[in-house]
């Protein structure tokens, strides 16, 4: 029998199943329950891309510290699919425990020295007690949840209450999950030694925290941005945002009385039609987006560029996936950098944020439509699918009742009655930022919108030197962006330092827990999260600053790190580049492994 280290309140269980069992809301009652005893908690969904009868793993994290990054490390795994048993024993962490459904015992296939097996037969038990076929599969995955609450220590009562929230709608199905919940803890009551050293405890409530995933949270930010117009084309992982945004327009955008809604939302034919309807509705007035992944952003780079040239307002989502070309739909990168950076054909730059998680996902969605009526240019949010669909343990989200929004350099009928002359590309303020009107307001602010050669006053023309000052002009506005755009955030070592650590987006979990572990040796690291492109002097300054710069980010060719070379002078040789790509959720030992390498190089050499 291995000896097993205590785990208690820092663990990882991992739950393989099979795709369209049923088992994500099983799953989803552990991850809550986990939450309600106040235990900090973190899940990551591993889905395969078709709708039903692949292998899909559910990963949950609790950890008293709180770090919210993704470990290689598995505590405890249930291992509910037969095609994936050798996996899944291979990757059980020694000491730890594999939980299996021992109907069709399996001692000789699941055996390891170094770990622990335990069968359950959950089979039996469901179709001994249960009579309808769909019934007992469902059953099943509640049963392991009962197995895990007795030998995990996680709250029972807990996990009934949530069973009678989930169904409140449907009492009838309330006795029937709470019956195979009993099935699986007292099977597991009467067979095993519980609790195992791997366990649960209850730490306090996680008050002033919610669950909540990226793009429900982005959903909400647009709608709370005043966003009234949603376009797009359906596309894995973005697809759940629409669904939110629509969701929450149905509560908040439909009047009561006369149930009218004051929203509208179009599934266009393609990307780039959705792009095209995003931009006629920005251009009449309303706030306009569309949420798509790499694949749409690649077909929607014509109108890209046209909203950039003609300087429209458009807010453009990238929940990033795995590419090249379709890659895989339902794994995580952060690879889609330089092509939202420069999208389109011809000179364009384009200001993108990056949310680290689901909080930040609802804030910059609102700073988005901000700065796109303000720069009249496309603005792209980046998140990706570990952010944007896995589930995240967040502060409360703020609503500010006294938020208003800033459609920037807007003139209304009232403007242009004091004007003599409306010109729609002129630089007035020496900012690079000209005036716009609304369509149909006053004849005063009418002008043509061309994506062809363009002069100040929005007069078609082939001049050279005209065509250069409207180019010329959108440059300076890049630079005004830099001011405008979320500054980057510094946290310092507690030591002074010369090695610095730059990241973004969803590997910033990652490099929270990597400096505490590298602290731990002795490497003491400053850290950049940067939050916005185009780049402020705070990132310039980070990288004087430091003899070593480490850019952590999830793509293979170090997009980040290449666009920080472009942006910056005489940095090349500073910048080392810590890269994870395999479509998983970049773990912290990541991190630290391609920090303590580097360094121990360096020291050799």
């Amino acid at each position: 029998m291995p000896a097993t280290q205590s785990r208690i309140n820092d663990f990882v269980l991992k739950i393989g199943t099979v795709n369209g069992t049923g088992s994500a809301s099983a799953n989803g009652l552990l991850m809550k329950a986990l939450f309600r005893m106040g235990i900090p908690v973190t899940g990551k969904n591993l889905f395969p891309s078709n709708i039903q009868g692949l292998p899909t793993w559910y990963e949950i994290r609790a950890n008293h510290d709180g770090y919210m990054s993704r470990l290689s490390r598995v505590d405890v795994m249930v291992a509910m699919n037969a095609q994936t048993y050798q996996k899944d024993l291979s990757e059980v962490s020694p000491g730890g425990f594999l939980i299996y459904d021992s109907t069709w015992p399996r001692e000789s296939v699941l055996h390891r020295n170094d770990i622990i097996v335990l069968g359950a037969p959950l089979s039996k038990l469901c179709n001994e007690n249960f009579s309808v076929s769909r019934l007992r599969i469902l059953m099943k995955n509640v049963a392991y949840v009962g197995v895990l609450s007795a030998l995990m220590d996680i709250d029972l009562e807990i996990i009934e209450t949530l069973l009678r929230e989930a169904f409140a709608s449907k009492p009838k199905l309330i006795d029937g999950n709470l019956k195979a919940l009993m099935l699986g803890y007292d099977y597991a009551k009467d067979n095993f030694n519980c609790p195992l050293p791997v366990r649960a405890q209850v730490m306090g409530d996680n008050s002033g925290h919610i669950l909540i995933d990226g793009n429900t949270a982005a959903g909400l930010g647009c709608v709370y941005a005043g966003a009234t117009v949603g376009a797009w084309y359906p596309i894995t992982p973005s697809t759940s945002l629409m669904d939110a945004f629509a969701g929450y327009c149905e509560m908040f955008r439909t009047d009561e009385k006369t149930e009218e809604k004051r929203f509208c939302i179009l599934q266009a034919e393609d990307e780039l039609a959705a792009a095209g309807m995003v931009l006629g509705a920005s251009w009449a007035g309303a706030r306009a987006f569309t949420p798509t992944s790499g694949p749409g952003i690649s077909l929607m780079s014509e109108f890209i560029g046209f909203a950039y040239y003609t300087e429209i307002p458009s807010v453009f989502i990238d929940v990033q996936r795995v590419g090249p070309s379709t890659g895989m739909p339902t794994r995580t990168q952060q690879c889609d950098i330089m092509l939202c950076a420069f999208a389109s054909h011809g000179d364009t730059r384009h200001p993108i944020l990056f949310p680290a998680n689901p909080t930040e996902c609802f804030d910059m969605a609102i700073v988005a439509f901000d700065l796109a009526d303000r720069l009249q240019t496309p603005i792209f949010m980046l998140s990706d699918l570990d952010i944007g669909m896995n589930d995240w343990m967040v502060p409360e989200l703020h609503l500010d009742d006294n938020y208003q929004p800033d459609r920037g350099k807007l003139l209304g009928v009232e403007e242009l009655a004091d004007m003599d002359r409306f010109i729609r590309y002129l630089d007035v303020d020496g900012d690079g930022i000209p005036y716009r009107t609304l369509p149909g307001e006053d004849p005063k602010g009418a002008y043509f919108v061309r994506g062809s050669g363009h002069n100040r006053y929005g007069a078609y023309t082939e001049d050279s030197s005209q065509y250069q000052d409207v180019l010329d002009r959108l440059l300076v506005k890049w630079q005004t962006a830099k001011g405008m755009v979320p500054a980057a955030v510094l946290n310092k070592a507690e030591w002074r330092t010369k090695i610095g650590i730059i990241a973004f987006g969803s590997s910033d979990a990652a490099v929270i827990e990597a400096r505490d572990r590298l602290a731990e040796e002795g490497i003491h690291a400053d850290y950049l999260r940067i939050r916005a492109f185009p780049f402020g002097p705070e990132v310039v300054n980070f990288l004087h600053d430091h003899e070593t710069i480490f850019v952590v980010e999830q793509n293979r060719d170090a997009q980040m790190k290449s666009l920080l070379m472009l942006e910056t002078n005489d940095i090349a040789d500073r910048l080392v580049s810590v890269l994870h790509y395999n479509g998983m959720p970049i773990p912290s030992e990541c991190v630290v492994r391609g920090v303590s390498k580097h360094l121990r190089s360096e020291a050799v050499a």
